[in-house]
């Protein structure tokens, strides 16, 4: 049995991984910005820098998830602010408090998440772990989270950035604000459906960050299908197993209208390849390998 620390335990991710653990026997202690209520959790306040070392002895590992949404609002300046400033301070904030009980039986893994946003737009091109940063506002956020952590490596503890594609659940997330408009037969590509989606169903992605947890390796992770597929792909997929039409195209027009030029270009529009070669390298094994798989999951489970 292992004590796993989960800073960002209210969000999807968060809460299943939550659940998962808990009923393969491990302790879970959740990180919360409000007044503790018992043992289970531990105050903190990434913003003044505030996190107790001591809490956090007898910690075996700790999962940062923390961070604000990053396509649920357009993207103004102030946004952008708090999209990347959420996450670099509460991961310097971990970073440097884990790195300081390294001697004295503290957490020595540190599962902190990324995004594929790392690697920008990429196109139809294969993209793997050793791929170079990519350009765009998330390759940004993405390359400086994952630098947030160098106070903890430098510490000896084995750091995994979790570069975590579109998880697909029902629960939270792109799915659960498509459901509703496919159901009621709106559903349609995006732009040119072209654009390839990386994406991984929400029970895998809590299996590899318990699998990152478990195993000894380091560095950045893709968390991301085998098998991406285009958007057009996407649509008639998930309107098949609906059996509701998919007739509709939504132009770039309306969606730069709705939520800016900037978010609609680096998330709706942009394409990546994206392949989970650590993942494949290793004994790891996808419930969800195809995406019909993962959607008829969600659908019939939603959860």
């Amino acid at each position: 049995m292992k004590t796993i620390a989960i800073a960002g335990a209210s969000g999807t991710i968060g809460r299943a991984l939550e659940k998962f653990l808990t009923e393969k026997g491990d302790s879970v202690k959740r990180l919360v910005r409000r007044s503790e209520i018992d043992n289970s959790e531990i105050f903190w306040d990434p913003n003044n820098d505030d996190l107790d070392p001591s809490r956090l002895i007898g910690v075996d590992a700790v999962v940062n998830l923390a961070g604000a949404g990053i396509g649920d609002k357009r993207w103004s300046q102030k946004r952008m602010d708090q999209i990347i400033n959420s996450r670099v301070k509460s991961t310097k904030l971990i970073s440097e408090t884990i790195s300081e009980l390294k001697s004295e039986n503290g957490p020595n893994v540190l599962v902190n998440a990324s995004a594929i946003g790392y690697y920008g737009n990429s196109g139809s091109t294969h993209v793997t772990e050793e791929a170079e940063q990519g350009e765009g506002f998330l390759a940004h956020v993405c390359s400086n989270w994952e630098k947030s952590t160098q106070e903890a490596e430098k510490a000896g503890i084995r750091v995994v950035h979790a570069r975590t594609g579109v998880v697909l659940s029902s629960s939270g997330g792109l799915l659960k604000k498509l459901l509703p408009l496919f159901k009621l037969g709106l559903g349609g590509q995006i732009g040119s459906g072209k654009q390839m989606m990386s994406w991984i169903s929400l029970r895998d992605e809590i299996s590899a960050i318990n699998w990152m947890i478990e195993k000894e390796i380091e560095g950045a992770v893709n968390l991301v299908s085998p098998e991406p597929a285009s958007n057009l792909e996407f649509t008639k997929t998930l309107g098949a197993l609906l059996k509701r039409p998919t007739i509709l195209k939504v132009p770039n027009s309306a969606l730069n209208l709705l939520y800016g030029r900037q978010l609609v270009e680096e998330i709706m529009l942009s394409s990546q390849f994206v392949v989970p070669k650590k993942l494949q390298d290793t004994t790891f094994s996808f419930r969800d390998a195809s995406l019909e798989e993962a959607l008829l999951h969600q659908i019939s489970s939603k959860s």
